[in-house]
């Protein structure tokens, strides 16, 4: 690929960003919009916003490097992506909307009317960002690697700075139009360069290469066990997203969150299509990529491998540009929720403090990810969604559907969650391949340990359920007052 094609696509996909997001200035005048763009985006913006900052580099790059890897095992991700979505539409979607906060701090300390259950939250939900943040700028830096031959960190440290230009710019409502446009351009990229190498193997172009057996050393397939955690880890750590759930609370209502998670559920089924499909390519022509430790830049590989000339290097253009796009917008849609985080609990809340958070947000997360190896993406953001499951999930659930739940409870269970998961991915860090299989995948014992703690410690603690309980629930459960004053 000639480097100069990368360069361009990481110009022109930046640009683009840039100027939407100051497009979002000009509109963007209050806290509301900052933090919520006034709770006025509708359906089909707000879902093709969440489908731009969920679709993030594990779900660009990282499937099909996993199926390229392990086959159909690894369909489980995409299966356990879309299906997360189902049990929002079911469980969190209408009810946060009904609860009017800003953040999932502002939901739990209103629900459990509790300042130590807001800081515990807060401090897991800045955790969780952090940890989502760091992939998506190694992704970027595998990218510019891989298509440019620039110095890795030149890609992290170009999604941060768009990141913050755009986040400072116009907050939520300037991320919204940014996060569409790149959903859509996400499944172009994917889709043109798809068509092009279908055709290529029907018979309709020359493929550049013959099918090729892969290695069976690489394919070895996962247990049972891997399987259950990996589902447990997508379906429940989905449910307790930062990023995600902020979108519910910018929807005008609880029948709008609903028809926007249905939206959503329809453009992730049509976009996992797409790395399913590069995935069993790479398979039967790109077998090398597995053997060489590259699985995760098949994406970025395949169209000019198969296609080749000047059109391999303008759909591989595409690619990178997609690429890209799904870094920058799972990355902004972080910063965004955890600046509201950060800017209300430390800063003092308002549209400054909301800047400076956001600055503070990308910053960190950069540091990690210039010092600490890539691994393989899609891996990573899955023991991501185990922390998440095993901590934000459990005070959400309960929260919403449990009038037994505790301040005491949501804190000693959040606190297990965090210990019990966030000791094996130290663990797996530290033994790397030598890691236990029940240390890899841990969300099928941390999750229900953390929920049942919760529930235990609550039980023990009758005393401390709010007095504010019935109030709250009613509102959540019933359409449609605000349950938190709007700041």
């Amino acid at each position: 690929m000639n480097p100069a094609v990368g360069v361009v696509a990481l110009v022109v996909v930046s640009v683009a960003t840039a100027v939407i997001g100051f497009y979002g200035l000009r509109i963007s005048r209050t806290t509301g919009d900052f933090y919520v763009a006034s709770r006025t985006v509708r359906p089909w913006w707000n879902a093709s916003a969440i489908g731009g900052e969920y679709l993030s580099a594990a779900s660009f790059l990282g499937v099909a490097g996993l199926i390229l890897l392990s086959g159909t095992d690894a369909l489980w991700f995409p299966v356990g992506y879309t299906a997360g979505y189902l049990m929002l539409l079911l469980f969190v979607a209408a009810p946060l909307r009904r609860s009017g906060a800003y953040t999932i701090p502002d939901f739990t300390e209103a629900r459990l009317d509790s300042r130590a259950v807001r800081r515990v939250t807060s401090l897991v939900v800045v955790v969780v960002g952090w940890l989502y943040i760091v992939p998506q700028l190694q992704g970027a830096a595998l990218t510019i690697r891989i298509t440019t031959g620039l110095p890795p960190w030149v890609g992290s440290a170009a999604v941060v700075i768009v990141v913050c230009l755009t986040v400072v710019a116009g907050g939520m409502r300037s991320i919204t139009f940014v996060q569409a446009f790149q959903y859509w351009l996400k499944l172009t990229a994917l889709a043109v360069p798809a068509l092009f190498i279908v055709f290529t193997l029907a018979g309709n172009g020359t493929a550049a290469v013959a099918p090729a057996a892969m290695n069976p050393t690489a394919m070895a397939p996962a247990g049972a066990y891997q399987n259950v955690s990996l589902l447990v880890a997508l379906l429940f750590g989905t449910l307790g997203l930062p990023h995600v759930l902020v979108r519910f609370y910018t929807n005008p209502d609880g029948s709008s969150a609903r028809r926007t998670t249905l939206i959503v559920l329809g453009l992730l089924s049509v976009f996992y299509l797409f790395p399913t499909a590069y995935g069993l390519a790479g398979r039967m022509f790109a077998p090398e990529l597995a053997q060489s430790g590259r699985a995760d830049a098949l994406v970025l590989l395949l169209p000019g491998q198969l296609i080749g000339g000047t059109a391999g290097d303008l759909l591989s253009a595409l690619v990178v540009a997609g690429a890209f796009a799904a870094f920058l917008s799972t990355t902004s849609g972080l910063v965004v929720s955890l600046a509201g985080v950060i800017s209300q609990d430390v800063l003092g809340g308002g549209v400054r403090g909301f800047r400076l958070a956001a600055v503070i947000s990308a910053i960190v997360p950069l540091g990690f990810a210039v010092t600490t190896d890539s691994l393989a993406l899609a891996g990573s953001v899955g023991l991501v969604f185990a922390f998440t499951a095993s901590t934000v999930c459990p005070v959400l659930l309960l929260g919403i559907w449990w009038r037994g739940l505790t301040d005491t409870g949501a804190i000693a269970g959040m606190v297990t969650g965090a210990v019990l998961c966030g000791g094996a991915m130290v663990c797996g860090a530290v033994l790397g391949a030598g890691t236990p299989f029940w240390l890899a995948q841990p969300a099928a014992w941390t999750v229900p340990a953390a929920f049942a703690v919760m529930v235990f410690v609550s039980r023990g603690t009758k005393d401390r359920i709010p007095k504010t309980m019935t109030r709250v629930m009613t509102r959540l459960h019933t359409p449609e007052r605000p349950l938190v004053t709007e700041r």
